[in-house]
């Protein structure tokens, strides 16, 4: 469910950052999760018009003039992917600003939320499980280096939510993976659609299970019920052909004969066809399954 991406980013895109040092965070993320650093400047790469577009606006705060250097088509992933070069003053402010960010440890709440909120934006994705997917709940981010991908689980920490780190390829990903610890995160973060998104999923997900859990108690009662059936057969027609259920009273003797005119009928429709309760068709069949052992 990639979709699930976009409703996060456009959760999150609709809190921009009011004060400066807030706009440095969210400009610190962008720079750690999707920028290349150039002798005269920086690239940022994104997939996502809206999320380009906010940078855009970030960047103006601190005199910036960013462009677009190049825009393609990635055919396979069917997405645009724009580059964006940031050069001059204003790009030596806004990697000033984000280098004493990180000296700082984001001392402000502020400032630790809107990094993490921006650093989904630039490397963040979140997937669900879906029916004919072995895929199950992940939210990650994607960093250039350990260090920045470590320090994003310590904000996280902060917040009372716990990420993992992995490498990955040339990057390393901060993770979480329970629906629980998502829904966490995405509560933090202001996520409030997704999150709800999140519950119906995961509501939908469960009933399901629910289904399936009964239909596979059904199916293995039926088996049991199968083998039990066998094996009274089996048993019926030794005792008739020892000729002991001649000898036997008249309701086990019915009993067995019904059994042996109907190995594939459950308890319950074999009662009906006896007309007994199936606790007494019980209490008869237990009767002549003993009968059967002490003779073996």
């Amino acid at each position: 469910m990639t979709n699930f991406t976009n409703d996060i980013r456009r959760d999150l895109l609709a809190h921009p950052p009011a004060a400066r040092p807030e706009a440095a965070a969210a400009l610190a993320a962008l720079l750690a999760t999707g920028a290349t650093l150039r002798e005269d400047g920086f690239e940022i790469v994104s997939e996502n018009e809206r999320v380009a577009e906010y940078f855009l606006r970030l960047a103006e705060r601190f005199g910036a003039q960013p462009e677009v250097r190049e825009a393609t088509r990635d055919p396979k992933r069917k997405r645009d992917k724009l580059t964006i070069f940031c050069g001059g003053a204003g790009a030596a402010d806004i990697l000033h600003a984000a280098r004493a960010l990180h000296e700082t440890h984001f001392a402000q709440e502020g400032e630790a939320l809107f990094y993490l909120r921006a650093a989904f934006l630039g490397g963040g994705s979140c997937t669900l499980p879906h029916d004919g997917a072995g895929t199950g709940y992940h939210l990650e981010w994607v960093f250039f280096t350990r260090e920045r991908a470590e320090e994003f689980c310590e904000l996280l920490s902060r917040f009372e939510l716990c990420g993992k780190v992995v490498p990955r390829g040339d990057t390393f990903v901060a993770y979480v993976k329970s629906r629980e610890a998502i829904s966490d995160v995405l509560s933090v973060l202001g996520a409030e659609s997704a999150l709800r998104k999140l519950d119906a999923v995961s509501a939908a997900r469960e009933r399901s299970n629910q289904e399936n859990r009964i239909q596979n108690c059904m199916a293995g009662n039926a088996d049991k019920a199968a083998i039990a059936s066998a094996a009274q057969t089996l048993a019926l027609q030794s005792l008739r052909d020892e000729g002991v259920l001649q000898k036997l009273p008249e309701a086990l003797r019915m009993t067995a004969q019904a059994r042996l005119e109907h190995p594939t009928l459950s308890l319950s429709e074999l009662a009906a066809l006896l007309g007994v309760s199936k606790g007494g068709l019980n209490h008869r069949m237990r009767k002549l399954m003993q009968i059967y052992g002490e003779r073996q």
